[in-house]
């Protein structure tokens, strides 16, 4: 009987997002006759959100060490590591697979004092960049560099960060595999059912015209740049409504900044929701102002529902979004460049489904998690042949 190549997935916390979506997906659809996996995860922030109901639908059981945490913390952080040490020693995994940074940090280092023969870590997003201070983004490439070398591999979600990262030296190229996110996207295809399901739940006409942003409310999303574009597009638009769909941090000073604003009636503050397809169905536009992206889920599922997307031209968004082709692209933090946009697009709905058509081409099936799928089976095969894997480089 073949033996079975086990692979030892850590992710620091579960949190709704990309990175959280591709280890479930990969823990969950890698070929059982071939692979074992097992996955750990941290301990969510609090208002954060999580995906319990993906891992419940998947039928995971990860393992969970509490003290695994975002924020910094010397006794979480050492009793973290000591727990992944005593796991990664029973169970000898082939290979251990990292997401996140602190994750990254422990799990490698973890891995590398087991004797793990293959050590892999996937960046998710554009870490040097929209995140920290000039300093601490130093010491961070430091730190980075040093973990490189515990590495067997390092994935890139995207070509543009596998160009950042060797702009930053933080790896060889040849330690460099480029692999895209793959998520479940079928259910964004066909929305005729779902329209006009989250109007009459929101008490909105078909006259509305809304426009969405679908992402945690924490700083690096730049929800403030949207609101105060929204004040704008109010003044052409009184019947345009802003959807902000997700929690976090920032939602006290974001309500109270729409109040300021003088627009608190065209905005509507969502929460968390598990609904998306009825969400992208009623939607007219899909806004992403972030000030820095891996490969974003939300303009994933934008797209493939034909929901035209505007973006700032940050980290992967620009792998994604071809100017005035299948979205709309805006320099990083332009307010006056967004409100027009927004109001172009609004009064062209033939544009708004053009775009939305060629978003739906350039991103399904290539960002399908079947091809995902796919994909880490051959590059965790490869890997354990002791070859350079050849899954590197996918465009899309």
């Amino acid at each position: 009987m073949v033996q079975k190549i086990k692979v030892l997935r850590i992710i620091t916390r579960l949190s709704v997002g990309g990175s959280s979506i591709h280890v479930i997906l990969l823990t969950a659809h890698l070929d059982k006759t071939k692979f074992q996996s097992i996955l750990v995860k941290g301990s969510e922030g609090q208002n954060e959100g999580n995906l319990k109901d993906l891992v419940n639908r998947k039928k995971i059981n990860p393992v969970f060490i509490p003290e695994l945490r975002r924020k910094l913390s010397l006794r979480d952080d050492l009793l973290s590591f000591w727990k992944l040490y005593r796991l990664i020693s029973r169970e000898k995994p082939h290979i251990v697979h990292t997401h996140s940074a602190k994750a990254g940090t422990l799990g490698r280092l973890a891995a590398r004092l087991a004797g793990v023969p293959f050590i892999v870590h996937t960046y998710h997003g554009h870490l040097f960049r929209g995140y920290f201070s000039t300093a601490v983004t130093k010491l961070i490439v430091l730190v980075e560099r040093f973990l490189s070398l515990l590495s067997t591999k390092i994935i890139a979600v995207t070509q543009s960060q596998k160009e950042e990262l060797l702009q930053y030296k933080i790896t060889p190229s040849h330690k460099l595999v480029t692999i895209p996110l793959g998520l479940e996207l079928d259910s964004f295809l066909k929305l005729q059912k779902e329209r006009g399901r989250l109007r009459a739940e929101l008490g909105l006409s078909s006259e509305d015209l809304l426009i969405g942003s679908i992402a945690r409310l924490v700083p690096v999303k730049g929800h403030s740049f949207l609101l105060r574009a929204a004040k704008r597009v109010v003044s052409s638009f009184p019947n345009a409504k802003f959807l902000i769909v997700g929690d976090g941090e920032l939602r006290e000073k974001l309500e109270n900044l729409a109040s300021r604003l003088g627009i608190k009636k065209n905005v509507i503050f969502c929460g968390f929701r598990r609904d998306l397809p009825k969400i992208y169905a009623d939607l007219d536009i899909v806004a992403l102002t972030s000030l820095n992206e891996g490969l974003p889920v939300a303009v994933i599922e934008a797209m493939t529902s034909q929901t035209p997307v505007i973006a700032y031209e940050v980290g992967g968004v620009k792998d994604l979004i071809e100017p005035n082709v299948n979205g709309i692209l805006l320099p990083c933090g332009e307010i006056d460049g967004l409100a027009n946009s927004i109001i172009y697009l609004l009064k062209n709905p033939k544009e708004r489904r053009k775009l939305g058509q060629k978003g739906q081409e350039k991103v399904y099936p290539k960002l399908h998690y079947k091809r995902l799928v796919q994909d880490f089976e051959k590059f965790y095969s490869e890997l354990m042949k002791n070859r350079f894997p050849r899954t590197s480089n996918l465009r899309f």
